[in-house]
Parts: C-alpha cells; sequence; structure tokens
C-alpha cells in the first residue's frame, strides 16, 4: 500500500496542475486530457522512491507553467 502522505503529495500536485491548467495557451480541455494522461500513464508506481520522483517532476512542470 502507498504512504497516505505520498497520495495526498500527488493528489494536491495534479489539483494545483489543473488550477493552473485554466490559463493554457492551448486551452483547458487540452491541458486536462494530458495531464490526466500523464497520471494515469504513473498509476501503476508501488515504489515510494519513484512516486516522489514524479512528485518532484509534476513540480518542475508546474514552474514551467508558471513563467509562461
Amino acid at each position: 500500500m502507498v504512504n497516505s502522505e505520498l497520495r495526498r503529495q500527488v493528489i494536491t500536485v495534479y489539483k494545483e496542475l489543473l488550477w493552473m491548467g485554466r490559463e493554457y495557451p492551448l486551452g483547458y480541455q487540452y491541458f486536462r486530457d494530458r495531464l490526466h494522461r500523464a497520471f494515469a500513464g504513473q498509476a501503476h508506481l508501488r515504489d515510494e522512491e519513484q512516486i516522489r520522483k514524479g512528485i518532484a517532476r509534476a513540480e518542475f512542470v508546474k514552474k514551467e507553467i508558471e513563467a509562461l
């Protein structure tokens, strides 16, 4: 079972990215679909270290979107 704290972090970063996608230049629907696919593609991860790396990557993407 995945640590509940990691699960909370994943859900939080997903919601933050989803919120930021409202202003995405190619449109919200495009952003939402891509975001969902990206997170769903990693849903099989169970190793906590791999999940932490995914969260770090999502935080990086957040910073990149903020720079737009």
